[in-house]
């Protein structure tokens, strides 16, 4: 029998298609080894009971535990107008904290009969708040006591000292998962070995059959450290060893060298910029002409703080492809961004973005924008711009990567914002040069290093960690709203005393609050207490309550998403002119808006956002030469987790830190770009800030191996992992940053 296809047998074979269906949908989970993936949380000892103090708000948590009381209230309903309805209600301990979990209804005679005080059990369910006390809702349980009818024989077969729980759902608790795995664990022994035997014994790691039966079925906390040292190898080496491949294979391309003239576009541009390059910007430009210059193409991560100048170093680049022949085109995330860059780059350049025209400097060329909503006729303009080579410098959006779109000769691909253009739209913009561009990716969000290697380990990386000078500081501070109700009409006042003294302030609120808005696909729900069941603020109500409010007299406009692009483009206009006082946006202000007299910024929901989306927000402030203040609006409690978060923000300036902080809290997978709980693809085991040194290490022995052997032809089992992993479904896997 071939190895290979035990573990791609589909696991509506193994367990029956219900519960097959449950796991593809639920969990992503379809075939044998993707169920073997599918490792356990953490590990309860039967003897030690989990903390119920910590037990996280709107998750589906599994909890060992012993019952401290049972009682059955009755009482009338309208179901049960003679008091008959029941209400069971158990609590339950585990020597740190107590739990509620209640039964209702026909759901009461079960649990009142088996769960006597003493009782020790796995409870499964979702964190609710009831009456300011944490509870289960009808929780699914499975009792712990040996020798007992209802599976507690299945329990001690298969937990022996450690049981395992896993990564579980409302249609399928942890337990039940626990039993799957046990029907495929033999499969384990046929698991083909993705690392190559020298690397395995030199660093003395268990084979995988042995690494997967040890996490499933660990004797001793011994057994889960092997595996999970086996296992963090597999990942890091299989994703490390795929960008290694892109890498090689980028290496291997040629490219038409771009070097500047020497007294070109580029020096022009240089003698008219009213002040001096930071130090940082000059070593980054540096390192960017001399990819520029070499034969075959560039690939080159460029991030740095908020306002650190990434776009004036990547427009400087655009520049010395132009004076070398070639065509510049950057790429934007939305519209409002794509104008944004066009209108910045325009007034920097001056008369040399009027290449043909009159007035237009001697080494002057032309700068296009393109968008998707543009009118027909200037559409084709552009399009004929780009195909004759009269326009050098291009800014758009994904209309740039439409069939129709023909370059003269582009030599110069800038994305900015990587996380939300993948690896394919990177590829159909590149296949457009006569040979394959140079490519700059800019990331606003300052990335830890291991996670730059993670998910752009294709890429060279350069860091811009100083401030230009003139940048001003921005004060942070965390307003309490619920607590301190005062403290947020101080904040109002605050605003209104930045306008009086002449400067702008941006109001930010997670949702835009039209009727078609669905408050759930906007944003993330808060995960703590039961007062913050409500939608989050939406723009629309903010903007109006401002204006009828405390903000009465100020010119208060709103900027969102779903505006026209030409309103859009007119609000910003009207507001880099001075012209509005207060703008009540979304999070499409949060990156590349720069409105230097915009000195104040209040983010309401606060801690509806992440760490570094708080960051890039914040980044808009302060881009003068006033000092700036920014303001982190919230009702949580003080000693919830989300409160801890913004406190963080408001503690620090620095991105890369922050960025840090903000992993250590969230799932990797959500940092590897895997927004659904897309358990097979994001990582598992490895832990990016804590793993940084296997990173590196199976970053040099990918290398390594690839350099050897591009193609694998002497590792199978590493080949297959690899296919594994950037199947069709997975490429989003290497897509997102």
């Amino acid at each position: 029998m071939d190895l290979v296809p035990a573990l791609q047998e589909p696991l509506k074979k193994v367990l029956g298609p219900a519960t097959a269906k449950v796991m593809a949908e639920h969990l992503g989970l379809h075939t044998v080894g993707d169920l073997l993936h599918h490792y356990p949380r953490r590990y309860e000892e039967r003897g030690q009971l989990t903390h119920l103090a910590d037990l996280p708000m709107d998750e589906h948590v599994t909890v060992v535990a012993q019952v401290a009381d049972a009682r059955l209230h009755t009482f009338a309903s309208a179901k049960a107008p003679r008091g008959k309805g029941q209400r069971l209600e158990v609590t339950i301990t585990d020597g740190s904290g107590r739990l509620q979990l209640v039964f209702f209804g026909h759901g009461v005679h079960k649990p009142h009969k088996e769960l006597l005080p003493g009782t020790r059990a796995m409870f499964a369910g979702k964190v609710s708040v009831f009456n300011r006390r944490l509870q289960l809702a009808h929780p699914a349980y499975e009792l712990l006591r040996g020798g007992d009818d209802d599976g507690a024989e299945s329990v001690e077969s298969w937990a022996g000292a450690l049981i395992p729980l896993y990564p579980a759902t409302a249609k399928l608790e942890s337990w039940k998962i626990g039993k799957a795995i046990q029907t495929v664990l033999p499969s384990a022994q046929q698991a083909v070995d993705p690392l190559p035997g020298s690397l395995r014994e030199g660093r003395g790691l268990v084979s995988l059959p042995e690494a997967l039966l040890k996490i499933h079925r660990p004797h001793t906390k011994a057994d889960i450290e092997d595996a999970r040292a086996r296992l963090k190898w597999d990942e890091a080496f299989v994703l490390q060893v795929a960008l290694a491949r892109r890498r090689h294979a980028e290496t291997q391309l040629p490219a038409v060298p771009r070097k500047p003239s020497p007294d070109g576009l580029l020096t022009a541009f240089d003698d008219r910029l009213p002040f001096t390059l930071t130090d940082g910007q000059r070593k980054v430009s540096r390192e960017i002409f001399d990819d520029l210059a070499t034969d075959h193409p560039m690939h080159r991560l460029l991030q740095g703080e908020v306002g650190s100048g990434k776009t004036m170093v990547a427009l400087r680049a655009m520049l010395a492809v132009v004076d070398a022949g070639g065509q510049a085109v950057m790429l934007a995330p939305t519209e409002v961004l794509a104008q944004q860059h066009h209108r910045s780059v325009v007034e920097m350049m001056g008369e040399l973005a009027e290449g043909g025209m009159l007035g237009g400097a001697e080494h002057a060329t032309k700068v296009v924008l393109l968008t998707g909503s543009m009118g027909a006729a200037a559409r084709r303009h552009a399009l004929l711009d780009l195909a004759t080579g009269e326009a050098g410098i291009v800014i758009g959006t994904h209309a740039l990567i439409e069939d129709k779109v023909q370059f003269h000769d582009l030599g110069l691909v800038v994305v900015d914002e990587q996380h939300r253009f993948g690896v394919e739209q990177r590829d159909a913009l590149r296949g457009k040069g006569k040979q394959p561009p140079h490519l700059l990716v800019m990331t606003a969000t300052p990335i830890p290093r291991t996670v730059a290697m993670t998910v752009f380990g294709d890429l060279e990386t350069s860091v811009l960690d100083q401030l230009p000078a003139g940048r001003s500081p921005i004060a942070s501070h965390v307003v309490p709203a619920a607590d301190k109700p005062h403290f947020l009409a101080r904040a109002w006042e605050r605003v209104r005393e930045e306008v009086t003294g002449g400067h702008q302030a941006y109001v930010v609120c997670p949702r835009i609050g039209d009727e078609d808005d669905d408050p759930k696909k906007n944003t993330k729900q808060p995960s703590e207490g039961d007062a913050e069941k409500r939608p989050p603020l939406a723009v629309l109500d903010i903007a109006e309550q401002l204006a009828e409010g405390p903000l009465q007299g100020l010119r208060v406009e709103v900027l969102h998403g779903r505006m026209q692009p030409d309103d859009k483009d007119a609000v910003m206009r009207r507001f880099a002119a001075g012209e509005t006082d207060v703008l009540v946006a979304t999070t499409v202000i949060e990156v590349g808006v720069n409105v230097p007299n915009a000195t104040a910024m209040v983010i309401m929901d606060a801690d509806r956002f992440g760490v570094s989306q708080l960051h890039q927000l914040r980044g808009r402030v302060g881009r003068g030469s006033a000092p700036g203040l920014c303001l982190l609006v919230t009702e949580m409690p003080e000693a919830s987790a989300a409160r801890q978060r913004l406190n963080a923000v408001a503690g620090t300036l620095d991105g890369f830190e922050l960025s840090r902080i903000d992993l250590e809290q969230r799932r990797e997978g959500d940092v590897l770009g895997q927004a659904q709980s897309g358990a097979r693809t994001s990582l598992r085991v490895l832990a990016v800030i804590e793993d940084e040194e296997i990173i590196a290490e199976a970053r040099e022995e990918a290398v390594a191996v690839v350099s050897a052997d591009p193609e694998l032809t002497g590792l199978p089992g590493l080949r297959t992992a690899l296919d594994a992993l950037l199947d069709e479904e997975r490429e989003q896997y290497l897509e997102k940053g």
